[in-house]
């Protein structure tokens, strides 16, 4: 059977490119892409779910509550026997009924080292890092709560920043980042290797 995994995404979906890849060189085995959601109708992360053959849906937000949309979106993961739940680049603050129906199950990723620089999204985030002047960034994957960025750390790694990068650089190297802890804590939860008992993530 494998493990299936749904994709919650708003924008280009570039570390879901990375786990097709992972899934093609034979380091997911076991492990599939059951489906791809978005909020946003024109997301490349769906035309990039397509064209894998992966089955792809926009849900309109469009006059729903925040609960309304996730119990469409729920259910269009139970339809696809998704297991475990990944947002990549996903412009949505979920609701509490669908963040304690996935408690465990779920996991965001977010271009900084936690907890410095959360609430923010993308550039803005690289940005932001550049401009206090640290001296390394890095990418950050964590389960997801009912705050912003704020649930328990399942996985960190931090890179240095050159005094030659730019917001657009970093971008670019944090992905990649990004992409190796999605890798790494696929196979952990294939593997039954991680887990989370209250707030503490468990390995095992």
């Amino acid at each position: 059977m494998g493990m299936k995994v749904g994709i919650l995404g708003s924008t280009s979906g570039t570390d879901l490119g990375g786990i097709f890849d992972a899934i093609d060189r034979g380091e997911l085995t076991g492990i599939s892409v059951a489906v791809v959601i978005s909020n946003k109708k024109h997301a490349l992360i769906l035309e990039r779910a397509r064209q894998r053959g992966v089955p792809a849906y926009f849900i309109s937000p469009k006059g729903l509550s925040r609960e309304d949309y996730d119990r469409q979106v729920d259910n269009a993961l139970a339809e696809a026997g998704a297991e475990l739940v990944l947002l990549i680049g996903y412009m949505r603050f979920l609701s509490p009924w669908f963040v304690h129906k996935w408690w465990g199950k779920c996991l965001n990723v977010h271009p900084s080292l936690l907890p410095k620089f959360a609430g923010g999204m993308d550039l803005n985030v690289h940005r932001a890092i550049l401009e206090a002047g640290e001296a390394e960034t890095g990418a950050t994957i964590h389960f997801v709560d009912e705050g912003a960025d704020s649930g328990p750390i399942a996985w960190q790694k931090p890179i240095p920043i050159l005094p030659s990068d730019d917001e657009h650089s970093l971008k670019k190297k944090v992905q990649a980042l990004e992409v190796e802890g999605f890798i790494e804590l696929l196979q952990k939860f294939r593997d039954g290797k991680i887990r989370l008992e209250e707030n503490k993530v468990i390995f095992s």
